[in-house]
């Protein structure tokens, strides 16, 4: 594949919050474009006027920012193929209808949706393939008349060849379509407006596609716009049929496929939970490809230097939630330290933190951080695994309390608050020894003995390393949390 030949495009619809099924396609293309040198064109599918809101663009725009994708041709960074939002493109589809239909390659159809259903009904009834059975494909002059005279108006639809059509798929090999399986379809609406089917093509036509690196689900379309391309060659508008490569499912809970409806398919909970967009991006990116067979961890650059997309998996993929947190888990441990404590400051402010902001402070968090990068899966979980540090008193969950607060726990936390009173609080090991020789006063080994230290100090059963969280709470709160927990439990 000659360097800087290919070009690929990622044109999404701007219509509600990004799915990560979308996202995984435009990392595809996004990757496979940065491996070849070639070129990354980004175009906005923004035609249906019912759906579509410049407030869900914006948010597509932000949110490809979010994930670190740049584009070499699109919107706020222009191109030689401007516009790249098709609602201004309408003059091209319209000019490129014209000529369809001037050229014979494209008909009108004045056939009815009654009519249509109906001859479809018959069809299936018969057991034949219910697509449109071109009705409507040499009509005489005397009929086009007569149907313009009862005021019909018609659409307008391509005419699809009457042989097979085959095409090697990058993903899934060489592939068949029959005549009787890719009837006619429509390419403009009555209105005049265009439909996907021409726009879609067209675009790819114009700005010169080389690779189409799309999703499964829009296979079944792909014998039709390659007729579609091959006519657009013949009239001059195309210069080639681009080759086709189409994407696993990503399927979700009861293997089935991952909607929009679905609440996991959503990018901004994951940008609101504090996946980092590495994190994210790796694990998609293993939803139907992989680096090594036995490495899931690897950064941006390694996937781009390596990613083909001939090795992408044509198996629908399982989103497996457990396993995206776990990924993510590892990229937070990857961070620098520095890098990891100002990654968490959106989630140690409003509308995240329960305290104050002046009851923030600084230094606490620079020392309880890097204690906090080796526990968090995701940055959200921050705001509750600090939130001891910085309020007056901890939030007691009931369930933990109960949990920890046993039979003897006063007798215990007695003991332990005294030895955690004469212990040296320059070091988390010897806050450890106090705690382990109280356990040892009440014959209970260290897991048991700081169980109830740890609910009374940071009013959970589990959270960061205890000693060290001790050490950065400082022994007067320290010392003052226990006395409370004592008078509850005496209370």
């Amino acid at each position: 594949m000659a360097n800087g030949s290919v070009r690929v495009r990622f044109c999404p619809s701007p219509t509600g919050n990004p799915h990560v099924g979308l996202v995984r396609t435009a990392l595809f293309n996004w990757a496979f474009a940065r491996h070849t040198g070639g070129t990354f064109v980004f175009r906005i599918e923004d035609t249906d006027a019912a759906r579509d809101s410049e407030e869900s663009y914006v948010q597509l725009l932000d949110s490809l920012r979010w994930l670190g994708f740049d584009w070499d041709e699109g919107p706020e960074v222009g191109g030689p193929h401007a516009p790249y939002r098709q609602s201004q493109r309408m003059d091209l589809y319209k000019d490129v209808a014209n000529k369809l239909l001037d050229g014979g390659y494209a008909y009108h159809c004045y056939c009815t949706t009654e009519e249509l259903d109906a001859r479809r009904d018959a069809a299936r009834a018969a057991g034949k393939p219910s697509g449109y059975d071109g009705h409507c494909r040499d009509l005489t002059a005397e009929q086009v008349a007569a149907y313009e005279a009862e005021g019909r108006t018609p659409i307008v639809r391509f005419r699809m060849p009457d042989e097979p059509i085959t095409f090697t798929d990058l993903v899934r090999g060489e592939l068949t379509f029959t005549p009787e399986n890719v009837p006619d379809y429509g390419i403009v609406r009555a209105n005049g407006a265009p439909l996907y089917t021409l726009v879609n093509p067209v675009d790819d036509a114009l700005m010169e596609i080389t690779h189409v690196l799309r999703g499964e689900d829009l296979l079944s379309s792909t014998p039709r716009q390659i007729a579609l391309y091959r006519a657009l060659i013949e009239l001059g508008v195309a210069k080639a049929v681009p080759e086709f490569g189409h994407l696993p499912y990503v399927m979700g809970e009861g293997n089935k496929k991952l909607s929009k409806r679905d609440p996991q398919s959503s990018l901004n909970l994951y940008r609101e939970q504090g996946f980092l967009p590495e994190g994210l991006l790796n694990y998609l990116s293993l939803l139907g490809w992989s680096l090594a067979p036995d490495r899931d961890i690897f950064s941006i650059d390694e996937m781009v230097a390596a990613f083909d997309i001939t090795d992408v998996n044509p198996n629908p993929a399982r989103f497996d939630l457990k396993k995206a947190e776990s990924i993510n888990a590892d990229h937070i441990r990857l961070l620098d330290v520095k890098e990891f404590t100002e990654r968490c400051r959106p989630w140690l402010k409003a509308p995240f933190a329960p305290w104050a902001p002046e009851d923030f402070d600084e230094a606490k968090w620079q020392a309880i951080a890097p204690h906090a990068q080796t526990r968090v899966k995701v940055l959200s979980e921050i705001t509750d695994n600090v939130d001891f540090l910085f309020l007056a008193e901890p939030v007691f969950d009931e369930a933990s309390w109960t949990k920890a607060m046993k039979e003897g726990s006063d007798a215990l936390l007695s003991t332990a608050r005294a030895k955690l009173f004469q212990a040296d609080w320059s070091s988390p090991e010897s806050l450890k020894e106090a705690v382990l020789a109280a356990g040892e006063e009440h014959g209970l080994k260290l897991g048991k003995a700081q169980a109830p230290v740890r609910v009374a100090v940071t009013g959970r059963t589990v959270g960061l390393p205890l000693f060290e969280s001790l050490q950065v709470l400082g022994k007067e709160k320290t010392i003052a949390r226990i006395d409370a927990a004592l008078a509850k439990l005496a209370a």
